[in-house]
């Protein structure tokens, strides 16, 4: 068994009411505890005389005097019946449960909420489903502190879920381990000609459609067949690129990614998550053991060969900052330069996660990586070995296979995820060079289609915008999409970004080889513009950002645009122009609050000095001794007086 060396311990008090962070621990603690110390963080409930109030509740749950002294586990899912992605998770719970009680643990299961962004698509409904992630990760580590659980393992299935569960266990930073739900089976039209289909064909028959390619029949019968069953939908889309990645950090147990949600490879998967996370607990192995900086190189490598998801880069930068390490989008370029895009599946190719399941799966991906030294073998993972050890015995790829290309024959010799920066997107945007995910018809562009304003072999940029995480709210255009994609730009439209002041008949350069994106419009007439969106911006005529909204939506908003305490005009994106007073204005507020703190600090010195016998003469500039300040006094009286 590989022992993990640690720098540093949290005293047993960081495992009260606060959450621990990425804790670093001593060496001494790469032994293996003993049965009776792994409930180290629920003995606070369990075991204390004064918590008699406690342990009252927990033997109402059923528990008996032997189990109070057992480690707790939460097993969390993200089941709800409305959604083929997450409706069989309940019964991969229970199986986990099962499982993790036959391990000698308590297992206590509970839920948490997720959106489907395969039915929320094109509507206002996916304004909810880039927040869903943070608020899965915010309700898994609320149940994991507020109940004291020693260790989680989170069972997800759609789209924001992975990540969502991963950010939990990276903050909590308990021994942790995640079940994906898995993938779905291909469906089956019989309009066209049997061939295998899936949820994108649903979005890609619209399109068709209304383009003249199939029939209302033949449409009907795509959406009818598309989705057979349970599971995430089929292709290296946002749900299976993410599951992947995290496999290949290690935070799963090998194949769970590509186990098919309704096989007989996910229920052993299940059951075997309780020994899983015991032996976590023994090892005292923790996420930020795994989750190292090498962990998701290997992910951005494993995104990069299988032609992931764009969503893969704002995920991963998002679990990096839970577990303290900075990941920025110029990482995934440095990796796009150097590696190859290899794997034949959809959306670009024509292969799904259950072919790739049936050739050996995530794990022969993984072993395959490592033969050809594009990934780092030697980071612990959540079976307590090494990645390499993990993929030891599993098969190597059939020679026959078509599925993921030689490095010698690849679909691409670098990367399908460029970073392009460019007058139309100074911080950097998200291009999806080769490839394709499905067909994504919004607003404006639906009507023009159908109204036959977009030719088909046409060169036409269509610009979405006032849809990123501020101005949508929650980014709701992810999802999928046709073609030659760039997306997440920044600055975005309601933070004053560039992409806000195109207009229709402009000109844009998309230079994918130079890795640049620019707004062929000139300066001036850009200035002209600026100023006429600031005085739609302060008339209070702009597009709307949320900012006024109730409930949920509100918050994330609202969090979005105040969390680093800058109000709304001082954040509009650089070189927009008629800042100047705003700006001053929060200068001049951040120098009043610096004054106030300053004049606290030294007030604060001036009663300690008191307190300690010396006061500062102001005149000659020397400390005098001074009589004991009456607290002092007090404080030092004998009994008797």
């Amino acid at each position: 068994m590989l022992r993990i060396q640690r720098a540093g311990r949290l005293s047993s008090r960081a495992l009260l009411p606060l959450l621990p962070q990425t804790a670093q621990r001593s060496a001494s603690s790469s032994s293996k505890k003993p049965e009776s110390e792994l409930n180290s963080v629920s003995r606070h409930v369990t075991q204390p005389i004064s918590q008699g109030a406690s342990q009252a509740m927990l033997y109402a749950t059923g528990l008996s005097t032997e189990d109070m002294s057992k480690a707790q586990v939460g097993i969390s899912s993200v089941w709800y019946n409305g959604n083929p992605c997450n409706m069989h998770l309940l019964d991969l719970s229970n199986r986990v449960r099962a499982g993790v009680q036959k391990s000698g643990l308590i297992g206590y299961q509970f839920n948490t909420i997720g959106v489907s962004d395969g039915i929320s698509m094109g509507t206002k409904g996916m304004r909810y489903s880039l927040q869903s992630r943070d608020l899965i990760a915010d309700s898994i580590e609320t149940v994991m502190g507020g109940q004291w659980y020693d260790a989680n393992i989170s069972i997800p299935g759609c789209d924001k879920n992975m990540p969502g569960v991963v950010m939990a266990m990276g903050r909590v930073n308990r021994p942790s381990l995640m079940v994906y739900g898995g993938t779905i089976r291909p469906g089956c039209a019989a309009t066209q000609g049997n061939a295998d289909i899936d949820i994108v064909s649903a979005f890609q028959a619209y399109g068709q459609f209304l383009t003249g390619e199939i029939s209302e029949e033949q449409r009907f019968d795509i959406i009818r067949h598309a989705c057979p069953g349970g599971g995430a939908c089929g292709g290296m889309y946002t749900a299976n690129t993410m599951a992947s990645a995290i496999e290949v950090m290690g935070m799963t147990l090998p194949g769970s990614s590509s186990n098919p949600a309704e096989s007989k490879a996910k229920f052993i998967e299940c059951e075997a998550a309780g020994g899983a996370i015991k032996n976590l607990l023994v090892e005292d192995i923790r996420p930020s053991d795994i989750l190292t900086r090498q962990a998701f190189e290997n992910a951005m490598v494993l995104v990069t060969v299988t032609g992931g998801s764009t969503n893969a880069v704002l995920h991963l930068i998002a679990i990096a900052d839970s577990v303290g390490i900075k990941l920025t989008i110029d990482d995934f370029q440095a990796v796009s330069d150097r590696v190859p895009f290899l794997a034949d599946l959809k959306p670009s190719g024509k292969y799904v996660m259950a072919d790739l399941h049936n050739i050996g799966g995530t794990p022969s991906l993984i072993k395959f990586l490592l033969k050809e030294g594009l990934i780092d073998g030697s980071g612990i993972t959540v079976t307590g070995q090494t990645l390499a050890k993990n993929v030891e015995k599993f098969p190597d790829f059939p020679s026959d296979q078509k599925i993921i290309r030689p490095l010698s024959d690849p679909i691409k010799p670098t990367g399908h995820l460029q970073i392009l920066r460019g007058s139309l997107a100074p911080g950097g945007s998200v291009g999806k060079i080769t490839g394709k995910e499905g067909t994504r018809f919004v607003d404006d562009f639906i009507a023009a289609l159908e109204n036959k304003e977009i030719k088909k072999d046409e060169k036409t940029v269509v610009v979405i915008r006032y849809t990123g995480p501020k101005g949508g709210p929650g980014m709701p255009g992810t999802g999928g999409s046709h073609g030659f994609l760039i997306g997440h730009i920044v600055p975005e439209a309601a933070v004053g970004g560039p992409i806000g002041l195109v207009e229709d008949g402009d000109q844009i350069t998309i230079d994918a080889e130079n890795r640049l994106l620019d707004l062929d419009v000139a300066e001036d007439v850009l200035a002209q513009r600026r100023e006429k969106w600031l005085a739609r911006e302060q008339a209070g005529q702009g597009r709307p950002t949320g900012l006024t909204m109730r409930g949920t939506l509100g918050n994330y908003i609202r969090e979005i645009w105040f969390k680093k305490g800058v109000k709304k005009k001082a954040a509009l994106a650089p070189g927009i122009g008629g800042l100047k007073e705003e700006k001053q204005e929060v200068k001049k507020k951040k120098k009043k609050k610096e004054r106030k703190k300053e004049r606290k600090r030294k007030k604060k010195e001036k009663e300690r000095n008191e307190c300690e016998g010396i006061e500062y003469n102001r005149k000659n500039k020397k400390k005098e001794e001074k009589v004991l300040c009456p607290l002092i006094q007090i404080v030092h009286q004998p009994a008797n007086q």
